[in-house]
């Protein structure tokens, strides 16, 4: 247990290792990577990538399904099982692999019809190229998906997030080069398909090699594949919504406005992914751990897991508030003199509509996992389908009109809805998570953000950030009175002691 605990942990930094330097080079990087583009390449390769993305589809939400099945199995110290499933599961991944990788190149010989008449020639001819690179990328993270769940499922989080650093800090060593020498974004894309084939490598030998993790490819238990089929469905569900909510609005603006328009909406999209990988960093460690808890356990899982859902979610809150309230002082500043330029400003407001609304849904994550542990997440994917399809009825118009910040707006809506306020109900009235409790704790956790907000109110009514040097002379700032106010106001005991244990382990080993 103690070897699993430290697992967790190591996780959850090298989590934030990973993000942390995942931000600092797109700090440095993206911007170098708009300049040499320039907007108009730079929003056909949102745009393409956008589309492309929708043939992750093919995977019929399976991926999702592994952690249940597999934590099953092992509660029955099932070998055998374990083996079957880990056979029909890359068996199943390989041919949605090579149906995805068929529809894909069919679908890109037809560009012209694909993205409309908003499109150059010469950009028509360049994203068939693009296209085609990026299916053949896709096509193989059906595979390494399957490896990587295996490994989450042994709780290697050591490797599995050092992993995720060297292919954050390998894609953009390998591409500025390339951009430099004036290859544009079809280096860019072959570059990821270069990483994404290595880490399928580096992730089929751990598991074969290291894990000797057993597959086995005949005998297929056709009822437990019949069952997978039906929990899988809905999670198939959820992830068309999540194509419609973080997709949808780059397609739509680039058949009614352009690539322009795509290039803006991108850089907002690309802060909110982010901020949304971020919010994952913590809960998707944990995952192992609620499915173990619902396998070993009968009757309403709900009250069992409160203590933990709240203790994520204070965590997670910690860290979203001062990503948000940090953005929303600097965040202007930021995307024009320092990330994309002057003419990106409406990227500005499109960040701020897409992060603040889905904040909700980001420090409840580990709900996710409870509802998959349960088989309890129909009703999550039937609601999200629905906020879904009122997510393009308003972003359309609104897109016509507004451009980026329209179609950002149709996207928070139908999240305060369906992620927000449903979902919580839910939480409450049918797994028994005990909600009011969750926001009390919230709530009391707010109390920290009194101070800082007002600092950043005195920052931006009174403080003009002029350069570099003086934008991170506040950021600086603002962090150390963030964290000293939650240290006094907001966080507990058990939270502060997350920060002195690591920093006391440190000084004894001095």
């Amino acid at each position: 247990m103690a070897i699993k605990g430290n697992q967790l942990k190591i996780g959850v930094v090298l989590s934030y290792i990973s993000m942390g330097a995942n931000m600092v080079i797109q700090l440095l990087y993206t911007p170098v990577m708009i300049h040499l583009l320039g907007k108009s390449e730079y929003g056909l390769y949102t745009l393409v990538g956008s589309v492309v993305s929708y043939l992750s589809l093919f995977s019929l939400g399976f991926g999702g399904a592994y952690l249940r099945f597999y934590s099953r199995c092992k509660a029955a110290n099932d070998q055998k099982a374990i083996a079957r499933l880990n056979g029909m599961f890359l068996s199943l991944f390989l041919c949605m692999s090579a149906a995805a990788l068929a529809c894909g190149l069919i679908l890109a010989q037809f560009t012209g019809q694909l993205f409309g008449d908003k499109l150059s020639a010469d950009e028509a001819i360049k994203a068939k190229i693009l296209m085609q690179i990026l299916v053949c990328n896709i096509a193989l993270t059906f595979p390494s998906s399957i490896f990587d769940s295996i490994v989450s499922a042994h709780e290697q989080f050591f490797f599995q997030r050092l992993l995720q650093l060297v292919g954050v800090l390998f894609n953009p060593l390998l591409c500025l080069p390339l951009l430099l020498m004036g290859y544009g974004s079809v280096a860019v894309v072959s570059v990821t398909t270069v990483v994404t084939i290595s880490k399928l490598a580096v992730n089929a030998y751990f598991c074969l090699r290291k894990l000797h993790a057993p597959f086995c490819f005949h005998g297929f238990d056709w009822p437990l594949l019949r069952e997978i089929a039906g929990f899988s469905f809905f999670l198939f569900l959820n992830m068309i919504i999540d194509q419609v909510n973080w997709s949808v609005d780059k397609f739509i603006l680039g058949r009614t406005t352009g690539t322009g328009a795509v290039a803006v909406y991108g850089v907002g999209a690309q802060i909110n992914a982010l901020y949304l990988n971020f919010s994952t960093a913590i809960s998707s460690v944990f995952a192992p751990r609620v499915n173990q808890i619902a396998a070993q356990s009968s009757g309403l899982i709900g009250p069992k897991v409160t203590p933990l859902f709240i203790k994520v979610g204070r965590i997670q809150f910690l860290v979203l508030g001062l990503i948000l309230s940090g953005f929303t002082i600097f965040g202007e500043y930021f995307i024009t003199e320092i990330f994309a330029g002057k003419e990106y400003i409406q990227a500005y407001p499109t960040a701020l509509i897409l992060i603040f609304p889905v904040t909700i849904a980001l420090t409840q994550n580990i709900g996710i996992e409870v509802q998959r542990a349960v088989n309890k997440h129909q009703f999550r994917s039937v609601i999200y389908m629905a906020a879904a399809v009122m997510n393009i009825l308003v972003s359309i118009p609104l897109a016509k009109r507004y451009g980026p910040v329209g179609s950002a707006a149709g996207t928070a809506l139908s999240l305060l809805l369906g992620n927000g306020l449903v979902m919580n109900l839910y939480y409450w009235k049918t797994l028994r998570i005990d909600i009011p409790k969750f926001w009390k704790n919230i709530l009391q956790m707010g109390k920290g953000l009194f101070v800082p907000v007002a600092a950043g109110a005195v920052i931006i009514r009174w403080v003009k950030v002029c350069n570099v040097p003086s934008f991170l002379l506040f950021m600086i700032l603002y962090m150390g009175i963030y964290m000293l106010s939650f240290w006094r106001f907001g966080m507990n005991s058990e939270e502060k002691q997350l920060f002195i244990k690591p920093i006391l382990g440190l000084l004894r080993k001095h």
